[in-house]
């Protein structure tokens, strides 16, 4: 395993008296010299996980209402400035990070015996994923980050617990447990890191890797808004790609769009759109699509999905169900299996306390907005985000005037795509 020296300002000394300890390595940047996140100094995460599920007040419905009114339908929201109150306390970039809480599906992926096995695997984290990502069912927007924002954590996985779903033992009824590692040596370690990469258009990128499982994840998402009268839809457009490189494996998958609905009374989410998970070396592949809800009647939140061997054109695995419900699996021999979303075991995130963040880590960099927004003292967080939001401005017309391009610290621009700087693939 690589180590680097702990980095230290020339001024300073070591007052212990010992040499200076290694670290684990965590990133040498592309645009930072030699900075390092200590991962360390990572704690369990204690944050609150659900957002006050109540509606729209009469107040803040007449300035949805005035907002409306200045809208037209398909009009791109990326740059309208929405109102503070209907905001849910972290960053887009945490919010992927959220999707990552059920690592131990995603790690079992590689333990698949067969590539029909590590595909339907695949799919079944992927549909999983999302309804942790939600905190409640009120449709609230995380803060748009800052360009140069990065969010960092990671998550420790008994080693005991990642097996196939397939094989795994099922969940207790209602057991939504917070499984904890007693000891660091029979865990497996996840790390992610996030970062704003681009303001126009708005682009995210995240990466994800266990060394121990030689299994990474990349992805890139520009996220795009439009005004449909009393919704808002986000697509989400972009693709990643799950390497595993024990198998020699590339999984590229797409995101669907998501959609807040009844934006005057009570807001609520529903995702939507077709998705699709290609492995061009094993020739599989998965089609899933998110069903909105019908104007009249219908079910919310279904999904359907279709794994499929493409060379025989055989289908391997159906499923359907709701993402943030049950779901139910029937396989090419029969077999059935069903999982509930709602009792998996949920792993809480690991990041590093508020004082060890840089300026620009999320919690840190909102952290006065979220302050006041845990106070109910909507004004004064609407004028701390203005401040951060003009201050980004502000830099933005700096480079603009010396003509000089941003340049993250953790991705690298390839083609269409973002790529992390050290991916696992790379490493030697």
């Amino acid at each position: 395993m690589a180590y680097f020296w702990r980095i230290r300002h020339s001024h300073q000394k070591d007052t212990s008296g010992g040499e200076i300890s290694p670290v684990q390595y965590v990133g040498r940047t592309p645009n930072s010299g030699s900075e390092l996140v200590l991962s360390e100094d990572e704690k369990s995460d204690n944050e609150d996980k659900e957002e006050t599920e109540l509606g729209v007040m009469e107040d803040q419905r007449s300035i949805i209402l005035h907002l409306i009114s200045q809208l037209k339908l398909g009009m791109d929201l990326t740059k309208v400035v929405l109102p503070t109150f209907i905001l849910e306390k972290r960053s887009l970039l945490e919010m992927y990070a959220d999707f990552m809480a059920h690592p131990d599906l995603l790690l079992a992926i590689t333990a698949g015996a067969t590539p029909e096995e590590r595909v339907i695997c695949f799919v079944e984290y992927y549909l999983t994923a999302f309804h942790e990502g939600r905190k409640g069912a009120l449709a609230k927007k995380p803060y748009n980050p800052i360009i140069g924002e990065t969010f960092h954590c990671s998550w420790e996985v008994p080693k005991d617990r990642v097996k196939p779903k397939r094989t795994a033992p099922r969940s207790p009824a209602g057991c939504h447990e917070h499984p904890v590692a007693d000891d660091p040596s029979n865990s497996y370690k996840l790390r992610f890191v996030a970062e704003q990469v681009s303001h126009h258009p708005p682009i995210s990128c995240f990466y994800c890797e266990c060394k121990e499982k030689r299994l990474c994840v990349n992805t890139h998402v520009w996220t795009k808004s439009k005004f449909m009268g009393m919704s808002v839809g986000v697509s989400m457009i972009g693709e990643g790609v799950l390497r595993l490189l024990e198998h020699g494996e590339e999984y590229v998958f797409t995101l669907p769009s998501a959609y807040a609905r009844s934006i005057l009374t009570i807001p609520w989410v529903e995702l939507g759109g077709k998705v699709s998970i290609n492995c061009a070396k094993t020739g599989y592949s998965a089609t899933v699509i998110f069903h909105t809800k019908p104007f009249y009647g219908g079910k919310v939140h279904r999904v359907t999905a279709e794994v499929k061997h493409n060379p025989t054109n055989t289908i391997v695995c159906k499923a359907h169900g709701e993402w943030n419900g049950t779901l139910e699996f029937t396989y090419s021999n029969g077999e059935t299996k069903v999982i509930d979303t709602t009792t998996l075991p949920v792993y809480p995130k690991k990041i590093r306390p508020l004082e060890k963040q840089g300026p620009m880590e999320s919690r840190n960099l909102w952290r006065e907005v979220t302050r006041y927004l845990r106070l109910g003292d909507i004004d004064a967080a609407t004028e701390q985000k203005r401040h951060l939001e003009e201050k980004q401005r502000v830099e933005e017309r700096k480079r603009e005037n010396l003509r000089t391009p941003w340049k993250p610290k953790y991705f690298i621009q390839e083609g269409d795509g973002w790529v992390y700087f050290n991916p696992l693939w790379k490493a030697h």
